[in-house]
């Protein structure tokens, strides 16, 4: 059934279990109070999103195989972006390899639009409009289509946009819903099969095995502290080659990558713990920070708030915040219904 959901959202982690068709860790790598602002929409065969974030940050995505997904940037004057080392152009659509995995590297007031189909229905759809299958490539790409083309696929997605923000129960209608829907596959297929789109890269840069290997230790022990000398070891390989590869693709050595980790390991313990029973001292020590001055004042740089503001919070108001903002869900017999995060 059509549906749709404004968010606006005040943690990184609240951003990234909101999104959906991929599995996200956000981490913030500017300082300032963090925000985001995430549209879905749910039409007949399209899932959208439209996502903006205050800082730069460095995400972490695992794509899901059970939709075939494009992303690009929704302004023309916004900084470019980079997906794993690969620079992404406003005007450039990025083709995502089922289960791929990369990093995406934005600054601050990253604005982003996503777009994705099921693999059956993408494949259908390139048969019905350009008469033959369309299937997500078996590695990611970087496209460039006609601007005339791109141009309408970006008014597409912001008018349906606007509409989830100031008339959910219209785009709700089923009749408006399908229209929309087939308008938006139209377009992206035109951008996806238009002979004149341009091969941005032949393939985005893989994830190298030493990257993936990386990230798997990380997921292996996502509870705990873990340090760069440890993490070579367990590779067997040298400081300087993991250095290399996290600069290109992370933009920052692995000992940043770990601290900002590691930042948001205690926050997110600070989040849901009770204050009377966990304190900051013994969280801040939990995650490896020995002095209480230093990760107090590197914690309010970072976050926008002190860790004892963060942990007088009760649990429940965390995990109520996930809804705060909502606009609501409009189903077809014109009823408002809870938003509902998966």
């Amino acid at each position: 059934m059509p549906s749709s959901t404004v968010l606006n959202l005040t943690d990184p982690h609240q951003y990234q279990s909101a999104v959906r068709g991929a599995d996200l860790q956000v981490f913030i790598t500017a300082r300032g109070t963090f925000s985001a602002k995430l549209t879905r929409i749910d039409l007949h065969h399209v899932w959208m999103q439209r996502g903006h974030l205050s800082l730069s940050a460095v995400t972490r995505s695992a794509m899901r195989p059970q939709r075939s997904s494009i992303v690009f940037l929704a302004d023309a004057d916004q900084s470019p972006m980079l997906n794993n080392g690969n620079e992404v152009s406003p005007g450039d659509i990025v083709c995502y390899a089922l289960q791929s995995e990369h990093h995406v590297r934005a600054s601050g007031g990253y604005h982003c639009c996503a777009m994705s189909l099921t693999p059956d229905d993408l494949a259908a759809f390139g048969r019905a409009l350009v008469g033959h299958e369309l299937t997500a490539p078996p590695a990611t790409r970087a496209l460039r289509p006609p601007p005339a083309l791109m141009s309408r696929l970006q008014a597409l997605h912001r008018s349906a946009s606007d509409l989830a923000a100031t008339a959910p129960d219209i785009l709700a209608h089923p009749e408006v819903a399908k229209a929309r829907d087939q308008e938006l596959i139209r377009a992206m297929v035109a951008c996806l099969a238009n002979p004149e789109t341009e091969e941005r890269y032949g393939s985005c840069r893989p994830r190298i095995p030493v990257m993936l290997r990386f990230e798997q230790i990380l997921d292996a022990k996502a509870d705990r502290p873990l340090y760069v000398a440890d993490i070579c070891a367990e590779m067997g390989v040298s400081d300087r080659t993991l250095r290399l590869h996290c600069q290109e693709q992370l933009g920052m050595s692995p000992h940043r990558y770990l601290w900002l980790r590691r930042m948001n390991l205690a926050r997110r313990a600070l989040a849901i713990a009770a204050a009377t029973e966990k304190t900051v001292t013994a969280i801040a020590n939990d995650h490896g920070f020995g002095e209480l001055g230093r990760f107090a004042v590197a914690y309010r740089r970072l976050f926008g708030e002190s860790p004892s503001v963060t942990l007088r919070r009760t649990p429940d108001d965390h995990r109520s915040a996930k809804t705060r903002g909502t606009v609501g869900e409009c189903w077809p017999d014109g009823k408002r219904r809870a938003s509902r995060i998966f």
